[in-house]
């Protein structure tokens, strides 16, 4: 089991996650795309490393905004180095 990061921490960390933030357990951002199929055409890309990761985000979208919410469910939903470097796969490859 993952061991949950301190806030200093997970602050530290977004420090190099632009448009990351830390609230209520969970690190979230917002992507706001073009239209709707882009937005989807995301998500499915995202599926790939969360896959790959084996970690889900909590994800939300509302036509062309997607919102992700992630925590370690594991972890008693804490935030994680596996969080961490979820944000950073999708960071990799968004298209914004």
């Amino acid at each position: 089991m993952l061991s949950p990061l301190s806030e200093s921490e997970i602050k530290a960390a977004l420090t190099g996650l632009k448009g990351w933030q830390y609230a209520e357990n969970k690190i979230t951002k917002t992507f706001v795309f073009n239209h709707f199929r882009e937005a989807i055409g995301f998500i499915v890309r995202l599926s790939y490393d969360a896959e790959e990761l084996n970690h889900h985000p909590e994800i939300a979208n509302v036509y062309n905004k997607v919102t992700l919410a992630l925590q370690t469910h594991d972890a008693d939903n804490q935030v994680t180095s596996k969080d961490i470097a979820l944000a950073k796969a999708i960071e990799a490859f968004a298209w914004l």
